[in-house]
């Protein structure tokens, strides 16, 4: 059974920086494309970014230069680091697993069909 646990969400002020991780169990994890994305009150969920089996990563423009994905395949773990944050970061960030296996990873939401419970990002400005 795939289970995604994300945590690390907290509040800070604008400026910040915060540290997400995302514990993958019931698969293999380091076969799979992983993403974030996040949803803020009122908006539809968007994509923050993906990270590859080879570690290359894609970001939405509202973060590049900001935020960065890494993960850990011994830990089977998946890590969202955020600088600078901003008052529009504020959103539930959700982790998530690709559907199929493969080295392609887009950022769509419908190519991913496993997802966390997501962790609350406050930025106070």
């Amino acid at each position: 059974q795939v289970q995604l646990v994300e945590s690390g969400g907290a509040s800070v002020q604008a400026g910040g920086s915060l540290r997400l991780s995302c514990a993958a169990s019931g698969y293999t994890y380091s076969a799979y494309c992983m993403g974030w994305f996040r949803q803020a009150p009122g908006r539809e969920r968007e994509g923050v970014g993906s990270i590859r089996l080879d570690g290359i990563t894609t970001y939405a423009d509202a973060v590049k230069g900001r935020f960065t994905i890494s993960r850990d395949n011994t830990k089977s773990t998946l890590y969202l680091q955020m600088n600078s944050l901003k008052p529009d970061d504020t959103a539930i960030y959700y982790c998530a697993r690709r559907r199929w296996t493969g080295i392609y990873c887009p950022l769509a939401e419908s190519e991913f069909g496993y997802w966390g419970q997501g962790t609350q990002v406050t930025v106070s400005s």
